[in-house]
């Protein structure tokens, strides 16, 4: 497809309506519905949008209109949404100019910087959620009636339920070319996870913004909400975006040590030197990459978990790495890639791969030692605790702060206030919690 122009692709799917996309930096698809009439203006002038009222892409209403230039290399067409549709990934731009505060123009950026040091980095992305409805009472209940195991992780009966829904995202992915290669029950009531194959970071990236809206919408034909919040229940496991990391050089894998090579393998798991100094790279900037891997008030509900009617919250707490061992932050199941372990389902693809490459890049710029992998020492670093926590960690770290900012000066202060009012939002809210511990205490 890639090789196609946007009006060839048009073409050959009878594609009738466009859906030009691009999301803020809280991740919310943003799109108009072009039609096919419409094509050559979309592809030499963009289509506009009002900034401010996008959402959180750095506009105030006086600033002039934000233009999303299609990427004919993201052609997606989804006819079994909504027959002769497709969407295009965009990347806006202010006044001629990609805007800095595009996710996907940061994310671009970031590659970009990655290529000028020789490096392709490639990403696998595994996509959790919840099947809900709601009850009589308007409550929010597990879709499924019948899901009430006490561990219902992998029950074939489970998944065969669910069969109408989970098949139709499926062949919708393999009609995509995305490769679906499996599609199972999570470990909580009514969550489910369907996996694709890796690509290059950007790719998987606008594939997992397609995928929830994809998922999303036939939930809803079907009387489901899909939800990717990290921590819908207080007692079942949350919803992680598990990202799958590595790299190559002139199209040749990086990570592994090779059994052939006379390099020492310093820690014992495969890899080769730049490996070990990528993984040093996340472990090191770990606590503040969770304000952009896990981005939302709710995402530390997951990770600050002990435990869930299952067993297990499957959340890192400490930022630590071994090898096939789920109950670290990363996890180093073969010599190929590394998993990254930190992310939920509340994080923007764009952002969270875009801080984790830079995290790594730097780690080898730095040769950063990640140390001795399984090592759950007492000092090891704990992950924060709530937002604020992880906020105030990012405005440390410059490292990751540039990977904001690098395109505009001023994304990295924008985004950690957007964030520390939302956690104000949050905590100016009183809660049942308040009310059972307060109300006849004193």
């Amino acid at each position: 497809m890639a090789s196609l122009s946007l009006k060839d692709l048009v073409a050959e799917h009878e594609t009738k309506f466009i859906l030009a996309l691009f999301v803020d930096l809280h991740g919310k698809p943003c799109a108009k519905l072009v039609p096919v009439e419409a094509i050559d203006q979309l592809i030499e002038e963009g289509v506009g949008f009002a900034g401010y009222a996008a959402g959180a892409m750095g506009q105030e209403p006086k600033d002039p209109d934000i233009m999303a230039m299609p990427d004919a290399s993201s052609f997606t067409p989804v006819p079994f949404i909504r027959e002769g549709l497709a969407i295009v990934h965009c990347d806006p731009h202010v006044e001629g100019k990609p805007w800095g505060f595009a996710p996907r123009v940061i994310l671009k950026n970031l590659l970009a910087e990655a290529a000028q040091q020789g490096f392709e980095p490639h990403v696998g992305a595994e996509v959790e959620y919840f099947l809900l409805k709601r009850d009589d009472n308007g409550n929010l209940v597990t879709a499924d009636d019948a899901d009430t195991a006490a561990q219902p992780c992998y029950d074939a009966r489970g998944v065969t339920r669910m069969f109408g829904h989970l098949a139709a995202i499926s062949q919708a992915m393999n009609s995509l070319g995305w490769g679906n290669y499996a599609n199972d029950h999570e470990d909580g009531n009514g969550q489910f996870e369907q996996n694709f194959h890796y690509a290059d970071a950007l790719t998987t990236a606008d594939r997992v913004v397609a995928l929830r809206y994809i998922i999303s919408m036939l939930a809803e034909e079907r009387g489901m909400i899909a939800t990717f919040m990290p921590k819908p229940f207080g007692d079942r496991t949350g919803s992680g975006l598990h990202l799958h990391l590595s790299l190559t050089s002139k199209g040749k894998p990086v990570f592994p040590l090779g059994r052939t090579s006379r390099k020492k393998d310093l820690h014992g798991l495969g890899l080769s030197e730049t490996a070990y100094h990528f993984v040093g790279g996340l472990l090191q900037h770990a606590c503040a990459m969770q304000g952009l891997i896990a981005p939302t008030v709710n995402s530390y509900k997951r990770t600050g978990a002990i435990s869930t009617t299952s067993g297990a919250s499957w959340a890192p707490r400490t930022a630590t790495y071994g090898g096939n061992d789920r109950t670290h932050y990363i996890r180093v199941p073969d010599d190929q890639r590394i998993e990254l372990r930190g992310g939920d389902g509340s994080a923007n693809p764009y952002l969270a791969v875009a801080a984790a490459v830079g995290a790594g890049l730097d780690g080898i710029a730095r040769k950063t030692d990640p140390g001795t992998p399984g090592d759950k020492r007492d000092d090891a670093p704990k992950l924060p605790l709530t937002l604020m926590d992880a906020i105030e960690y990012l405005e440390a770290d410059q490292t990751v702060l540039d990977v904001l900012s690098a395109v505009h000066p001023g994304v990295g202060s924008y985004y950690t206030t957007l964030k520390r009012e939302e956690f104000y939002q949050y905590h100016s809210q009183v809660t049942n919690w308040e009310i059972q511990r307060y109300l006849t205490a004193f």
